[in-house]
Formats: structure tokens, C-alpha cells, sequence
């Protein structure tokens, strides 16, 4: 009887591993993969999703993403999988309800959005990464796609991680073009604040944060507010450095950004 109250709660687990793994692979299937080829015959690779339905003549909202550390590599998937963010777009209605646009580009194994150490307690931005470039290049393509259908005054940029540091480092980059993000535990140029203070920005960090010190996210809004921007920040008591989780599940979150309008 011990031995199969033991089993039990193994077997349970291994099948919501089972279950969580296919609806994974059945949402990845809804975002199109894409290949191109950038400098040393390495490829970017990315996914894009549109509204799940769309009127033509109207113009829709695009949600840049930008994954953590884990979602680095070459299967075109990790970066929507890891920390469960394509589920989080699902249950929050992100292509449905909000009828939006997604794009997700894939971080090589070994490089980062940012060239930057995760464990300073600041830094100045440097020259801009082979993935953020690219990055920068097939959302402009996606963006003046006519048939997307994209609304440039509803670009917005949320990441996590090593993408919350790509997510300051892109409306840093391109004050002018996102009209709203949602950085989580992650870090900035403080210096920059001037250029981004007209932004509305929503940052998250865990004040247990010890993978990115929780002071990051403090050091970025207080430059935004020094230089006459209202950017929101949410420090999440007893929260680790995984501060996404309380992002997924916030609907006061979603509506905001999704009220934005540069």
C-alpha cells in the first residue's frame, strides 16, 4: 500500500510532464516558423503568430517577445516553450481575445540578446547583438508586410530574464517604435533613461531574485521617473527569479498593455 501511495503521486506528475509536453507541440504548431540566414552562415531563427482572425482593412497589435536563457538554441521552439510563455499568451487570450500578432526570435546556444554579464549591477549598453539585430531586421520586415495587417502605433516589447535585459536594451535601441513593455527581471543602461522616459513601462522582479539582482529593475525605473517618465514597477515579495509566473497570470498586466497606444 506504501509502495503504490509512493507511485502515485510519480504517476501524476509524469503525466502532467506528458500532457504539458503535447499542448506545447500542438500551440507550436500555430506559429510559423521562420529561417534566415545572418553573418558567419548561422541562421536566425523565429516564430510568428497572427490574430486567430482578422478583417481586412483593420489594423492589429504585434507582441515582440524576447526569451530567457533557457530557450536558447536551434529548434526554432524554445523560445516560446521555456517558462511556459506560449501557454501564458493562450490562457491570457493574447492572439484571440486580444487579437494580436506575435513574433519570437531564438537566441543561438552561447549568445545573448544583451553582451552583457547578468551578475553587474550595471551597465553601459554595448554594441548592439547579432540576435537583436536580426531581430530588428525581420520585425521591420514583418511590420511593412501589408498583409499582417500590423498596427505601428501597438508594437510592444515584453521579455524575461536574459530577455528582460533584451527588452530594455530594444526600447533603449528604438524609443520611436515600441509603444509600450513589459520588462521582466532584468536590467538596463540607466544612463538611457532619458531616451525611454516617454514610454509607458511596466517592470516585474522577484525581491528574492538572486540570478539578476532585483536592483536592476529598481536602478531602470528610477532613471525613467528622474527623467519625468511614470514607468510602473510590481517587486514580488518572496518571489525568486522567476517573477514571469506573476506576469502570466495577471490580467490587470495584459489589459494595460494591450491599452497602450503610441
Amino acid at each position: 500500500m506504501s509502495r503504490l501511495l509512493f507511485l502515485c503521486p510519480m504517476i501524476a506528475c509524469l503525466f502532467s510532464i506528458h500532457l504539458y509536453s503535447n499542448t506545447n507541440d500542438k500551440l507550436i504548431t500555430t506559429y510559423a516558423a521562420q529561417s534566415v540566414k545572418k553573418e558567419q552562415n548561422k541562421n536566425f531563427l523565429y516564430r510568428t503568430s497572427a490574430p486567430t482572425k482578422m478583417v481586412k482593412g483593420k489594423k492589429y497589435p504585434l507582441l515582440v517577445f524576447f526569451h530567457g536563457a533557457g530557450g536558447r538554441g536551434q529548434d526554432n521552439q524554445g523560445q516560446l516553450t521555456d517558462a511556459g510563455a506560449i501557454l501564458a499568451f493562450e490562457q491570457q487570450g493574447v492572439r484571440s481575445k486580444r487579437k494580436s500578432h506575435i513574433f519570437a526570435g531564438q537566441v543561438p546556444k552561447g549568445e545573448r540578446w544583451v553582451d552583457v554579464h547578468w551578475s553587474l549591477l550595471g551597465h553601459r549598453m554595448p554594441k548592439i547583438s547579432n540576435s537583436m539585430k536580426m531581430a530588428f531586421k525581420e520585425i521591420d520586415s514583418y511590420v511593412q508586410n501589408p498583409k499582417n495587417q500590423v498596427d505601428p502605433n501597438r508594437i510592444y516589447a515584453m521579455g524575461l530574464s536574459m530577455g528582460g535585459y533584451g527588452t530594455w536594451d530594444a526600447i533603449q535601441r528604438r524609443p520611436d517604435f515600441f509603444a509600450a513593455a513589459v520588462p521582466i527581471c532584468g536590467g538596463g543602461d540607466k544612463s538611457l533613461g532619458g531616451k525611454i522616459s516617454k514610454i509607458p513601462i511596466w517592470a516585474w522582479h522577484g525581491d528574492k531574485d538572486t540570478v539578476i539582482k532585483p536592483s536592476r529593475s529598481r536602478d531602470m525605473i528610477q532613471a525613467v521617473k528622474e527623467a519625468g517618465g511614470s514607468a510602473k514597477y510590481s517587486e514580488i515579495k518572496g518571489r525568486g527569479h522567476n517573477s514571469w509566473v506573476d506576469v502570466w497570470n495577471s490580467a490587470e498586466l495584459w489589459d494595460w498593455l494591450y491599452s497602450q497606444n503610441s
